[in-house]
């Protein structure tokens, strides 16, 4: 276990250094670097530390992973407390990742962040990628709805072909057009508004959320207005099946991260499908566009109808961290949200933004893989 003061006087360090002068963050990315200004100022604080704080290469990465934990780690967005314990998200399903810890002391700092009793601190004794693990199977295959976007790079990975299979039965689901609220506050309203209606018409609603946190935030604008509605997010996980049962009935209304029945048909009550199915409302894009393929695809499956609509904001995280300077365009002259033409325009660059930044990222670990095989070349075939 860690030395809580030493945690601590890492936070209160990383709390002292200031954007721009001290350190240079990438939220694009997700990147965090000291400058040297920054090292400057941590060796003449930790002076007078004591010998913990000595070596600079130690204290740097400390107080570097100290910021990420302030400033890219959030409650009920990456992690959840309970227990007096940090449960890390799963960004992509929604779900608790059971026994999972961050590395490198990340953890530990967010434990004393958040006031947590340390655990112990784990320590890697060996690591394999998922490319180089299921690159080792003999016969390698899979089934997903949303490969299309990826096959070039399930081919230049795994040296697999990606064959689209037809609908059981023809897709009816229609899609309305997005909607871009000026902020937050103004998108919950309208989603709000968008699920009253449909409830008014005896359809049931199932509204997605990216992080616990919004998911809450939603719920409490629902209640606000007075609509009764189930949340089912990482904390509510134990009543996954039971919520996804009675999501399709008449005018239920259900607020979810991505876990909401991931691969499931939501069965629709007794006079839903006369009344057009299951509507589904998206409020915030996702940095891939696979993941908003997913959500809509919870309705109009197997024939049935089904609508789909986004509600989002020009704030939400996706403009911001790669919207780049269209965003801050359309930002200042749309003050009320942006037309549906533009939020087309901003959508696709910002996704294809961070969807390069990702597929950057797997190439990196990809070649990092081959040069691996490079050095263990005596040992043999590695793949």
């Amino acid at each position: 276990m860690g030395d809580p003061v030493l945690y601590a006087q890492a936070l209160d360090l990383a709390r002292e250094l200031k954007s721009g002068e001290h350190f240079e963050l990438l939220m694009e990315r997700r990147e965090l670097h000291l400058s040297a200004a920054g090292k400057a100022m941590l060796a003449a604080r930790c002076a007078t530390l004591g010998d913990a704080w000595a070596a600079g290469h130690a204290r740097e990465t400390l107080v570097a992973q100290a910021l990420r934990a302030l400033l890219l780690f959030h409650r009920d967005q990456q992690y959840l407390v309970a227990d007096d314990e940090i449960h890390i998200v799963d960004e992509y399903t929604g779900r608790i990742l059971p026994g999972r810890k961050w590395e490198q002391g990340l953890h530990q700092l967010i434990e004393a962040k958040e006031g947590c009793p340390l655990s112990e601190q784990t320590r890697t004794l060996a690591r394999i990628t998922y490319q180089r693990f299921f690159r080792r199977y003999v016969r390698l295959s899979g089934m997903t709805g949303t490969a299309r976007e990826v096959r070039g790079e399930i081919w230049a990975v795994y040296g697999l072909e990606t064959e689209t299979i037809p609908t059981n039965r023809p897709c009816i689901r229609v899609y309305l057009p997005a909607l871009c609220c000026v902020d937050e506050a103004a998108k919950w309203r309208r989603v709000a508004q968008a699920a009253r209606l449909m409830r008014d018409q005896g359809r049931p609603v199932l509204i997605g959320s990216r992080s616990v946190e919004a998911s809450e935030k939603l719920a409490a604008a629902l209640t606000e207005a007075g609509l009764p509605h189930t949340v089912l997010n990482a904390r509510q996980d134990a009543q996954e099946a039971e919520v996804v049962a009675a999501a399709g009935q008449p005018g239920v209304i259900t607020v979810a991260t991505n876990m909401a029945g991931r691969g499931t048909d939501i069965h629709l009550g007794r006079g839903v499908v006369e009344a057009g199915g299951l509507h589904v409302i998206l409020t915030e894009y996702h940095d891939s566009s696979r993941i908003d393929r997913q959500l809509f695809g919870r309705c109009a499956r197997q024939g049935d109808p089904g609508s789909a609509q986004a509600i989002v904001g020009l704030d939400d995280a996706l403009f911001r961290d790669h919207g780049g300077v269209l965003h801050a365009v359309l930002a200042r002259r749309y003050r009320d949200g942006l037309p549906p033409r533009w939020l087309g325009v901003l959508t696709r660059v910002a996704q294809r933004r961070a969807e390069n930044i990702h597929a950057r990222t797997r190439r990196d670990t990809l070649n990092q893989d081959r040069k691996l095989d490079t050095m263990l070349a005596f040992a043999g075939n590695q793949i």
